[in-house]
Order: C-alpha cells, then structure tokens, then sequence
C-alpha cells in the first residue's frame, strides 16, 4: 500500500509516520514544508493543480493529512488548517488516484459539553475558538468533498514529544524549573479543567487502522474518560520524584513566588471534555492501550533531560 502523508514533521503526524514504516506492506512518502520531507509543498500556498500532478505521479492508495497549527492569529488558522485542507482535496477530486483521504481534526471541533457527559460524533459542533472553528471548516470540507474519506477527532493527544508549549508540555517545564531553581512551591491555575488524554501512539494507530479501513466519517479517538488537571498533576509529580508543594491561586495562596502558569485549555472547550469511544472501537477495531502514568513519564523523561 503506497501512502503519502501530509505533516510528517508535526507532533502527530512523527509518530504516524514510525506506526507506518513498522508496516512493511506500507511504501511511505512524506510531504511537507520541512527539507527532512520526500517532497517540499507548502499547502497553504501551493496550487491544487500542482498537487493534483504530484498524485498523478506517485499514485498514493491512501492520503494521511496531519498537517496544520494550533496557534496563531485567525487569519494563520484558517491558511494552516482549511485552506490547506481544501487544498488537499480539491487535488484528490482532480486525481485519477482514486486515493482514501485520512484527515486528523480535533475535539475543540465540538467546543464546551455538559459535565459528565460523553461526547458522540452526532453531537452538534459548536467550537468556541478560532482553531477549532478553522479546524471544523477543514473537516467539514472533507466530509462533502465527495471523496472516500474519514476524519478522526483526536482529543487531548499526550505522551513522547509532547511540545512545550501544550498545557502539559507547560506543567511538564513549570514542575522543571522549579526542581531546577530548588523552589518548594509550584502555583498552578485551572487545575478543576478535565480532558480526556490519549496518547500519541494510540492516535498512531487509530490512523493506521483508518487507512486500513472502510469507514468514512466522523470517528472519535480518545479513552472515554475525562481526567482532572490535578490528578495529572499528582501524577507528574510522582513520577518526577517532585516533593515540594503545589498551590493554586486563592485568598490563602495567591500567585506570587514560584513557578506561575496561566489557566491551561485555552481551546473554548470550557471546564469538561469526554470523548464516547465506541465507533473507534466498533469501526476501526481500535481501543487504546497506554495508559496517562506512562504517557506523563515519557513527558517528564523528556523535560528532565533539560535540567
């Protein structure tokens, strides 16, 4: 099976890349604006008429787009996430490949749910921030575009690679800093937010199983359970062997000295996220199977290797 995939070089799309070159029935090749890429495109910019050749060319039986940003102003939002998108396929309805389209959206495509509740692929998206506004456009895109193709929400990915910049990639650094500076205290905000944590290599292979699958639409990928902030915090600290004390903002412990975090989550997701799992395991024969304690120390196995 020849694949071509889109974002090689993200967060996701590296440890796709290594589920894909495990498989030896899989030729892969990778697109991207980096020089490590088989093939420079910038798909915010380029043509569809020059993508379309490129498919024409190499003949892909499956297309993997994780390609895009989480950050930026709106305007940079809609370039990364739709307009490349929209890139992609209009190139795969011009192609004679015929290839299965593979796109990666996110949870913050549905925006705030009720606490305690399980969000379906039926439920009505409502994002309430620009990426996840930008990201519903590109999946929306993809699910009219005609083509055989599926989307996949991921959650809140974590694990190996986590950016320092993602609110765990952030705790990960803060508890860092403090242990590095010998400060007793860590002062944390937002730490009643609860997400529903998958690691990278369970979205991995939920996306291998994908291009292996006949399934179109929306499918979820998470583990169906919500975790607070501050049972990931007391497990970081466990597994960081952190013994000083974690404080959040209030009248008796306001921010002050120590290492400071503004509130995590600025997704427009609000205080709760669960993700309802069973398509993933009824459609794509998926389940995942590494649990948070592994993922956050991977996470912090990374961050200490900087002190």
């Amino acid at each position: 099976m020849r694949v071509l995939l889109i974002g090689a070089n993200g967060y996701l799309g590296r440890h796709v890349a290594d589920r894909l070159l495990a498989d030896p029935a899989v030729q892969l090749t990778a697109l991207g604006r980096g020089d490590d890429a088989d093939v420079r495109f910038d798909l915010s910019t380029g043509s569809p008429g020059a993508l379309t050749r490129f498919l024409d060319a190499v003949h892909p039986g499956v297309v993997i787009n994780c390609a895009g940003t989480t950050r930026g102003a709106a305007r940079e939002l809609i370039r990364h996430n739709t307009v490349a998108t929209a890139t992609i396929c209009e190139s795969l309805r011009r192609s004679g490949c015929g290839a299965r389209l593979v796109h990666l959206g996110c949870a913050a495509e549905y925006g705030p749910s009720p606490a305690g509740s399980s969000t379906g692929e039926d439920a009505v998206p409502r994002p309430g921030s620009p990426y996840g506004v930008s990201k519903l456009a590109a999946s929306e895109l993809v699910l009219g575009s005609g083509l055989d193709a599926i989307v996949l929400r991921v959650f809140s990915p974590t694990g190996p690679g986590t950016p320092t910049g993602s609110p765990l990639g952030r705790l990960a650094e803060a508890m860092r800093r403090v242990m590095q500076q010998g400060e007793g205290e860590l002062r944390l905000a937002g730490l009643g937010v609860q997400r529903d944590f998958v690691d990278v290599r369970d979205v991995a292979r939920a996306v291998h199983a994908a291009a292996l699958s006949a399934a179109q639409g929306v499918v979820n990928i998470g583990t169906g359970r919500a975790v607070r902030l501050r049972e990931v915090i007391s497990v970081l600290t466990r597994v960081a062997g952190y013994t000083g004390a974690v404080y959040e903002p209030d009248e008796t412990h306001p921010m002050g000295g120590g290492a400071q975090l503004p509130p995590p989550y600025p997704d427009g997701c609000g205080p709760w996220q669960q993700a309802d799992v069973r398509s993933a395991r009824d459609r794509l024969g998926w389940r995942p199977r590494i649990g948070l304690e592994e993922s956050l120390a991977d996470i912090w196995m990374e961050a200490a290797c900087r002190i």
